[in-house]
C-alpha cells in the first residue's frame, strides 16, 4: 500500500508529524508542567495562560492539525486498499492520532485551559483550580504523548511491512 512514491512520502511526513507532536507533549509531561507546578499558583496560572495563547500559531497549528488531516487521508486510502500490506497499521495509527491527540486535546485539555483563563490567578479559587489543573491536565497530556508516539511507530511499521510484507522481528 505504501510502496508508491506519493504514499510513501505522505506516510513518512505523517509519521514525522506524529513524532513531532509526541515530542511536544512529552516535553510538557516530563518537565514543563513540573516546572510550572513549582511556581506559586498565580505565577503558574499566568505562565500557562501565556503558553496557551502563544501556542495558537501557524507553526504549531500546521503540524498539529495538518498531521490529523494527513492521518485521515491515509486512513481513507488504507480502508480503500484494505487488502494491501500495512493498511491495518495505518488505520490504527490514524485513529490513535486523531482520537488520542486531537480528540483528547479538544475534550479534556482545552476546557481546562479555558477554565484557567477565566479564573482570577490571585484568588483562592484560582489556587484550587491550579492544583487540580496541574494534575488532571498533565494526566490527559500523558495520553496525548503516548497516542502520537504509538501512531509514529505504527506508521513506521506500515512502511516496513508494505516494503517486504513482514513485520520486522
Amino acid at each position: 500500500m505504501i510502496g508508491g512514491g506519493l504514499m510513501f512520502s505522505l506516510t513518512l511526513v505523517t509519521a514525522l508529524g506524529c513524532g513531532l507532536v509526541a515530542g511536544i507533549f512529552y516535553a510538557f509531561s516530563t518537565f514543563v508542567m513540573g516546572a510550572l507546578a513549582r511556581l506559586v499558583p498565580a505565577q503558574g496560572i499566568a505562565a500557562m495562560n501565556s503558553i496557551n495563547v502563544v501556542v495558537i500559531n501557524p507553526w504549531f497549528g500546521s503540524v498539529f492539525f495538518g498531521t490529523a488531516i494527513a492521518c485521515a487521508v491515509l486512513a481513507v486510502i488504507a480502508v480503500l486498499n484494505w487488502h494491501k500490506p500495512g493498511s491495518v497499521y495505518v488505520i490504527i495509527a490514524a485513529v490513535l492520532y486523531i482520537v488520542g491527540s486531537l480528540g483528547v486535546t479538544m475534550a479534556f485539555n482545552v476546557p481546562r485551559n479555558n477554565a484557567l483563563a477565566a479564573v482570577d490567578p490571585a484568588s483562592a479559587e484560582g489556587a484550587r483550580l491550579w492544583a487540580d489543573y496541574v494534575v488532571t491536565w498533565t494526566l490527559w497530556n500523558h495520553v496525548r504523548t503516548v497516542a502520537p508516539l504509538l501512531a509514529t511507530a505504527l506508521l513506521i511499521v506500515a512502511i516496513w511491512v508494505s516494503r517486504d510484507g513482514a513485520v520486522p522481528s
